[in-house]
């Protein structure tokens, strides 16, 4: 688990699984690939295996020795609902998740019906609880099913990552949503992220009421073009927080 995470809208991580496959074309550069394969065959590194899905169940107590109350993204270095992840895993990731209840979790994937699926059989009769944050990756257009998902998905704070948004998103419908962060891409072969798709974003969000944060343009390095649009930080925080 890393404290005092360098993710803009997140204060801390835990990785009770790292590794992950590609399954759409907003995984082409993906960081985390990247990261971990460098380290791939060094014995002892915690990514020996590489970009391999590894469990890790000697962290899955992370979240409950951490006293200080703060904001987890889950899995930044995996996707909790892989299809290699067994289902008794993430049931014991979401038994600490409801635990540790004095931290705030962040659950992000790209396996949308995967997830709405797992939600419906936990939680049959209520919603998850609301420090325990559901989310999808959009990354343009043709990802939108996946919000569709995450709508009829029993969660209390539902959330979109637009990041990396490579295309246009059109038409948002964002009833059942409360936050949309979006992001450009970042790294070697970045591809650009053009203002205009993000202001397509913003708008939808402010005409609907759901609080958006603009967490970076891109490039090279993730802090190249800053994080300015229009001359605005935008940095909201959904309300059931």
């Amino acid at each position: 688990m890393a404290d005092n995470s360098a993710i803009e809208w997140t204060d801390s991580t835990w990785n009770p699984v790292t590794g992950c496959t590609k399954i759409t074309d907003g995984c082409v550069n993906c960081y985390a690939a990247r990261l971990a394969e460098r380290f791939r065959g060094v014995a002892g590194h915690p990514f020996e295996n590489g970009f391999d899905i590894t469990l890790k169940p000697h962290k899955l107590d992370q979240p409950i020795r951490w006293k200080r109350p703060r904001t987890i993204f889950v899995n930044s270095m995996s996707d909790l609902f892989h299809k290699q992840v067994p289902t008794g895993y993430i049931d014991q990731v979401f038994d600490v998740m409801e635990q540790a209840d004095h931290h705030r979790y962040q659950v992000l994937t790209k396996r949308s019906s995967l997830m709405r699926n797992y939600l419906k059989r936990r939680y049959a009769d209520h919603a998850a609880p609301d420090h325990i944050w559901l989310g999808v990756s959009v990354e343009h257009a043709g990802a939108r099913s996946r919000i569709d998902h995450l709508r009829q998905a029993p969660a209390a704070v539902r959330f979109l990552s637009v990041e990396p948004l490579i295309g246009p998103t059109g038409p948002l419908d964002l009833s059942g949503i409360h936050w949309v962060i979006v992001g450009g891409e970042s790294g070697p072969g970045c591809r650009p992220m053009e203002a205009d798709w993000v202001r397509e974003v913003r708008d939808e969000c402010v005409r609907q009421g759901v609080a958006f944060f603009f967490k970076q343009w891109g490039g090279i390095r993730p802090k190249s073009g800053g994080r300015t649009l229009d001359d605005r930080i935008w940095s909201e925080m959904p309300r059931a927080a």
